[in-house]
């Protein structure tokens, strides 16, 4: 009877493994090694946008992590959202307890306040048409994955783009940076909540050239020194970002680990 009735639920939604197709099975064992089995990694792009915050990535972007990616951005795999937020908050972690980056312990002088998740944006337009948010979607798992652990973490989700931007695709990482700069802000009275939380951390679900990551660690660092009465234009000269914002992605391009190589 169980071999039956998993024959005849494949035949009303079929499931496969979202990395390599495998039958039965959303996430196969060897697509979730791939996904969470090795320790995140600090990486960085070259070039490196100025005002990148230090990031953290689960895993390369690459073959079964890249085919997880797409299947639920795409094709609206919602339940790999799961293994995918798994994955963000193990790289939310290295980040925190500062491996390799000189960062400060996760609670340093932010008492009992929670880890503030910051997804980077989607275009409406997007999110319209893929019927979901698939960062925000990842984050809220990850908040999740991170509560159980015993780090206390909540999403914000206080970022918004004020104006359009052109396709991001064929542009190299100059182009990308000169396509985003200034296009993300602060919600109203998303200052105010970014301030009585702790640790912030922007996430997203992928990182190639680092631009929007830069720009939303930006547009978080102005809103910040806006309400400390300071400049809103800071360089990163100017303010420590990598001990003010990290980021954190479930995946980056290969050549963005070449960091952690000696």
């Amino acid at each position: 009877m169980p071999g039956w009735w998993r024959d005849l639920t494949d035949l009303v939604l079929p499931a496969e493994c979202g990395g390599c197709g495998r039958p039965r099975t959303t996430l196969c064992a060897q697509c979730r090694d791939a996904l969470c089995g090795a320790a995140p990694c600090r990486v960085s792009p070259d070039p490196r946008p100025a005002g990148l915050p230090v990031v953290h990535a689960a895993a390369p972007y690459g073959d079964a992590v890249r085919a997880l990616l797409l299947a639920h951005k795409e094709r609206g795999a919602l339940g790999l959202a799961g293994p995918l937020g798994a994955g963000l908050a193990g790289a939310v972690r290295a980040g925190l307890t500062g491996s390799g980056a000189g960062l400060m312990d996760p609670g340093a002088g932010d008492g009992d306040a929670p880890v503030l998740l910051v997804p980077v944006p989607s275009a409406r337009a997007a999110v319209r048409s893929r019927g979901h948010d698939p960062v925000r979607r990842i984050a809220l798992a990850a908040a999740g994955e991170l509560r159980r652990g015993g780090t206390r973490a909540r999403v914000l989700c206080v970022l918004r783009q004020r104006r359009a931007v052109a396709d991001q695709a064929g542009l190299n990482s100059r182009q990308r940076q000169a396509n985003l700069h200034g296009a993300l802000e602060v919600t109203a009275g998303g200052g105010r909540l970014l301030a009585d939380g702790g640790r912030v951390v922007v996430v997203d679900d992928l990182m190639t050239t680092g631009a929007s990551l830069a720009e939303a660690a930006r547009a978080i660092r102005d809103v910040r020194t806006e309400s400390k009465g300071r400049p809103a234009v800071v360089t990163a000269r100017e303010m420590p970002c990598e001990n003010a914002i990290i980021a954190a992605v479930v995946a980056s391009s290969p050549d963005s680990f070449g960091i952690n190589r000696n």
